[in-house]
């Protein structure tokens, strides 16, 4: 498989960088076809979880496309790589491009997680919207042992890309299992996108993601992430450090 734009590597992480969204849809699905393989979305949080986590190290190596997705990521690029023009690209902002190129080229798609209301909602606004072409489905209350069923699904759905909201790691796991059954398609964890997407979870305004702080906007709602944010002092300290 092609994977020709160059790669950056951070805290011992190799990182696709793009300047902007149309240059990383475009190295995505060049001539409008998907590339086979893993994309996963990396900030300072799951840098530091996998760290500690050996399972999630050997999923997140085995991925083909990581790309910073935290502002964090993005700022430490910069740091390392003062050459490097590379702008963060929000994962449900990229999921979104990559729908609306899926709509255009009739790409077949089959989406995997959230509840079963959320999931509805969202293969019926990428129809009315984009005019997906979704040719399956699944949400995320599913027993282990339907997950043999779910990936003859997709086999024989044919789809091209594939996204996973489940949360990490379980996203990952399902990712790297379901290739081995269906290697043919780009699978993208998105999380908690198919809530934002439908409205259900309010995302940051627009100024607060431009000025990087949609970490801050998401705390001031939900004053309960205050631990997760404060674990994070730790990449902080990487990153002023310089132990990139």
């Amino acid at each position: 498989m092609e994977t020709d734009k160059p790669r950056y590597r951070l805290r011992g992480v190799d990182l696709h960088a793009f300047s902007d969204m149309d240059s990383f849809v475009h190295f995505l699905m060049p001539h409008g076809v998907p590339r086979s393989g893993t994309l996963v979305a990396i900030n300072a949080e799951k840098m530091l979880t996998l760290e500690a986590d050996a399972q999630l190290r050997a999923l997140i190596a085995e991925a083909e496309f990581k790309y910073p997705d935290g502002i964090s990521i993005v700022r430490s690029l910069r740091k390392k790589y003062p050459q490097l023009h590379v702008n963060r690209i929000a994962g449900a902002d990229l999921w979104e491009a990559l729908m609306a190129r899926a709509g255009e080229r009739g790409t077949p798609v089959f989406l995997i997680g959230g509840r079963q209301q959320v999931l509805q909602e969202t293969c019926a606004k990428l129809r009315r919207q984009w005019n997906v072409n979704i040719v399956g489905s699944q949400d995320g209350y599913f027993a282990p042992a339907e997950r043999e069923a779910l990936f003859a699904r997709i086999a024989a759905s044919g789809a091209q890309i594939v996204t996973v909201a489940q949360g990490s790691p379980r996203q990952e796991l399902l990712m790297r299992d379901c290739r081995q059954h269906w290697p043919h398609a780009l699978y993208m964890g998105v999380g908690g996108t198919y809530d934002v997407f439908t409205g259900h979870v309010p995302r940051a305004p627009r100024l607060w993601q431009n000025l990087g702080l949609e970490w801050l906007y998401r705390l001031l709602r939900q004053p309960s992430r205050l631990r997760r944010q404060l674990k994070l002092l730790k990449y902080l300290r990487y990153h002023w450090r310089g132990d990139l």
